[in-house]
């Protein structure tokens, strides 16, 4: 089995697909170079990043498997998939802690001016000039997260895992998707009590998306991409947040119409922003980079070394189970 890269990815987590003899495969996987001899792969390993277009696709006549590396698999041209019979995977599990601890920690920074007040205090002493930044008990003032509304747009793993956050620094959950999540089965005592993580999204109140924009303190996107939600957030649904609100975005970039965006935040339409997607990645809006209301992340939401380790090893899961047409076993997109 001939195992093409579009991107290095980290190799102790592709050591089981090494090791030979492999009782999982019939004869010896070969794990080819980064980018390399696509034309000859049976298996090919995609990023996020990585545009899989059908010319591409259509050069690799032995190709049986595509198991793309993320969460996300708009990156892939299914349609041509389809036709030639190929499977898809992607590795969902091991973004959802990392996507949303990066999203609490953008809210937070956000919020309480973290990122701001770090380039402010980079130009402390230089008060002759008028730049820097002064202590007063009325100065650099910030907003708290405790006892406001977090609204989470995609009420999936990731946005589970955020709701659990939010839920442990005393916000309350508001959250919108296409239909309600199922109720939680009742565990423990006669209580009615279940898990914590269960009992937290037992609490979450399901709105309608106009109820979800106008009472969202924060808003978190939260959903996978789609031609359907292209700029689901563009200038009406801006008009009808509150001007305290901040918009966090760790999803995709095209969910938000970001020329909207910075018009909304230049004018005071929303209090703030914080970004790890963008529109035209990785083309960043101009605007965005002068504006002091706003926290920017490089699309890093899965960004830690334990991530890319875990997401290595949910492809070589996959890999394996496609080996021994054990089809249960691996993450299908298709």
């Amino acid at each position: 089995m001939r195992i093409a890269f579009t991107t290095e990815l980290p190799r102790e987590g592709f050591r089981r697909l090494e090791a030979y003899p492999n009782p999982s495969l019939e004869g010896r996987a070969v794990l080819m170079p980064a980018g390399e001899n696509f034309s000859e792969a049976d298996v090919l390993v995609s990023t996020f990043d990585y545009r899989v277009t059908r010319e591409m696709i259509e050069s690799m006549p032995n190709l049986r498997l595509i198991a793309n590396f993320g969460a996300g698999y708009n990156n892939i041209d299914l349609d041509a998939c389809r036709e030639r019979d190929i499977r898809v995977t992607n590795t969902p599990q091991p973004v959802v802690e990392p996507t949303a601890e990066l999203a609490f920690a953008l809210m937070i920074d956000v919020a309480r001016r973290v990122s701001e007040f770090d380039r402010a205090m980079r130009g402390y002493g230089l008060r002759d000039t008028g730049d820097g930044i002064r202590f007063g008990v009325m100065r650099n003032l910030s907003h708290s997260l405790y006892g406001k509304t977090l609204g989470i747009l995609g009420m999936g793993r990731i946005g589970q895992a955020l709701a659990r956050r939010a839920a442990a620094s005393g916000m309350k959950v508001i959250y919108h998707n296409r239909k309600p999540l199922p109720t939680p089965p009742l565990k423990g005592r006669e209580t009615g009590l279940s898990s914590w993580q269960d009992e937290v999204i037992r609490q979450a109140e399901y709105v309608d998306f106009q109820t979800l924009l106008q009472e969202s303190d924060y808003l978190s996107l939260n959903l996978p991409y789609t031609p359907e939600v292209h700029h689901i957030i563009g200038k009406p649904e801006f008009g009808q947040m509150k001007r305290t609100a901040y918009l966090i975005n760790t999803a995709r970039g095209a969910h938000v119409d970001e020329q909207a965006l910075v018009e909304a935040l230049r004018s005071g339409i929303i209090a703030g922003a914080a970004l790890d997607v963008y529109e035209h990645e990785p083309q960043i809006s101009p605007e965005l980079l002068t504006l002091q209301n706003v926290v920017l992340s490089p699309h890093t939401g899965t960004g830690t070394w334990e991530g890319r380790i875990a997401m290595c090893e949910n492809v070589t899961d996959n890999i394996l189970a496609f080996a021994q047409n054990e089809f249960n076993k691996m993450n299908i997109v298709l």
